[in-house]
C-alpha cells in the first residue's frame, strides 16, 4: 500500500464534515483510499460499489437503507451512477447531524459538483485524486524516469516490466473511450474521442487552438471544445489558464493543454521506453507536463496556478499566487545547465514576483539571480 498525501486530509475532513467527496479518473486509487481510511477509522464501515447491481439495487429505496447506519461510515462509490442520491443524503445529514457520515467516490468531476452544490451546500468537502506523484512514491533520484515515462496510474507505475506497463496504459485509454464514457452518460463516438485525444496528444503543453483542432478532426469549433471539455471534467486533460493580469500588455488569453498523466501522454505517442522519449520531439513538452502535475499535485489550499505570456515575449510556464501575496514565477527545462532567458526576466518583473524557480533535472540547487535559483525534480516541496 503506497500512503497518499491526501489520506490525512480527508481524514481530517471527515471529522469536520458530514460528508466528504473524493473525486478523480478512474484507476487513481479512490477505492484503495477509501478502505484504507475505513479500516483505519474507529467506528465499522459500510462500503457500496454502485456499478455493482446488486449495490445498487439496495438504494433503491436509498432512505431506508441508509437511516439505519447513522452510526457508521458509508462509502458510495461510483456516486455518478446514482443521481438522485444527493437531496437523500442532505435529509439524513439534517435529521442527524453527524460528521463522518458519508464519503463519495466519483470519476466526473462537473457531475458530482452540480449535484453537491444543490443539496449539500455547506455539508461535503471536496478532496481530488491523481495520479501517483514523486513524493508518494518515495523514488531516489536516479529512478525518477520511471515515474516520468510511466506515469503515476499506480497498476501502470507498479508493472514488472515496460512492456507490461504500456500494456496497461493501452487498454486504460481503451476502456476510457469504449466504457467509461458511455457509463458516466456521456454519448461520443469512440472513433472521434480516440482521434481527439491522438490530437491532442500532439499538442501537450501548447496553447489550445480550437480551430485547428476543428478543422483537423472534421467538426465544428464548439464541438471540439466539448470534446475537450469531457476530457478535462473526467480528469484526462487540463486546461492552465493564462493568467489576466490588469495590465496594458497584450496577453494570451486561451488555456494551455496537458495531459494529467503523462504515461498516457506517452501511450498516444508510442513513447515505449526512456530511450524512445529522449529522441522524440515532444521531449520537452512532456518533461514540462510531467513537472506541471508535480507541483500542482502538492499545491497549498487557497494557492492559485496560471500560466503567463505576452505577445512580446515576456512568459512563465507557472505563475503561483499564495495567500500571502507570494507570487512564484517558475520556468521548467529539461537541461542540466539552464540559464535565465529574457521572457523570464520580463516576466518576473511584470508580475513583481517574490521567488523565482527553474526546474530542471539536475541534483543541486544554485541561485541564478537574485530571488531566483535551480530546483531540482525531486526537491519540489521546497517551493512551499
Amino acid at each position: 500500500m503506497i500512503t497518499r498525501r491526501i489520506q490525512t486530509a480527508v481524514e481530517r475532513s471527515l471529522r469536520e464534515f458530514p460528508v466528504v467527496g473524493l473525486v478523480g479518473s478512474r484507476q487513481t486509487g479512490k477505492t484503495t483510499l477509501a478502505r484504507s481510511i475505513a479500516q483505519a477509522g474507529r467506528k465499522p464501515s459500510v462500503f457500496l460499489d454502485l456499478e455493482r447491481p446488486s449495490d445498487l439495487a439496495k438504494l433503491q429505496d436509498p432512505e431506508l437503507y441508509l437511516e439505519p447506519l447513522a452510526d457508521r461510515l458509508v462509502i458510495l462509490d461510483e456516486v455518478q451512477h446514482k443521481k438522485d442520491l444527493f437531496p437523500v443524503l442532505r435529509a439524513l445529514v439534517d435529521s442527524h447531524r453527524k460528521n463522518g457520515r458519508f464519503l463519495v467516490l466519483g470519476s466526473a468531476a462537473s457531475e458530482l459538483l452540480r449535484q453537491s452544490a444543490e443539496s449539500l451546500a455547506g455539508r461535503i468537502r471536496y478532496h481530488e485524486l491523481g495520479p501517483l506523484t514523486l513524493d508518494e512514491t518515495a523514488v531516489p533520484y536516479a529512478d525518477f524516469r520511471r515515474s516520468w515515462v510511466r506515469g503515476g496510474y499506480p497498476l501502470s507505475f507498479l508493472a514488472r516490466t515496460e512492456v507490461l506497463s504500456l500494456a496497461w496504459r493501452e487498454a486504460f485509454l481503451k476502456t476510457y473511450s469504449e466504457r467509461d464514457l458511455f457509463q458516466l452518460g456521456i454519448r461520443v463516438p469512440t472513433p472521434q474521442i480516440r482521434r481527439f485525444l491522438q490530437m491532442v496528444a500532439h499538442s501537450h503543453g501548447q496553447i489550445w487552438n480550437h480551430s485547428k483542432i476543428a478543422a483537423s478532426l472534421g467538426v465544428s469549433a464548439p464541438t471540439a471544445h466539448h470534446y475537450l471539455d469531457i476530457l478535462t471534467e473526467t480528469f484526462i486533460l487540463r486546461q492552465l489558464q493564462p493568467y489576466a493580469a490588469n495590465s496594458k500588455k497584450r496577453l494570451v488569453k486561451s488555456p494551455k493543454i496537458y495531459f494529467r498523466d503523462c504515461g498516457i501522454l506517452h501511450a498516444l505517442l508510442q513513447i515505449n521506453n526512456f530511450d524512445d522519449l529522449q529522441g522524440h520531439p515532444a521531449l520537452g513538452a512532456s518533461w514540462e507536463g510531467f513537472v506541471v502535475e508535480q507541483i500542482l499535485s502538492c499545491l497549498p489550499d487557497g494557492w492559485q496556478a496560471y500560466f503567463y505570456r505576452t505577445q512580446a515575449g515576456a512568459e512563465l510556464d507557472l505563475f503561483l499566487m499564495g495567500v500571502k501575496r507570494q507570487r512564484i514565477a517558475i520556468e521548467i527545462k529539461y537541461n542540466l545547465r539552464p540559464v535565465l532567458t529574457r521572457g523570464f526576466r520580463e516576466a518576473f518583473t511584470d508580475l513583481h514576483c517574490t521567488a523565482g524557480y527553474i526546474i530542471y533535472p539536475g541534483r543541486e540547487s544554485y541561485s541564478l539571480a537574485e530571488h531566483i535559483k535551480t530546483l531540482s525534480i525531486i526537491k519540489l516541496a521546497d517551493l512551499f
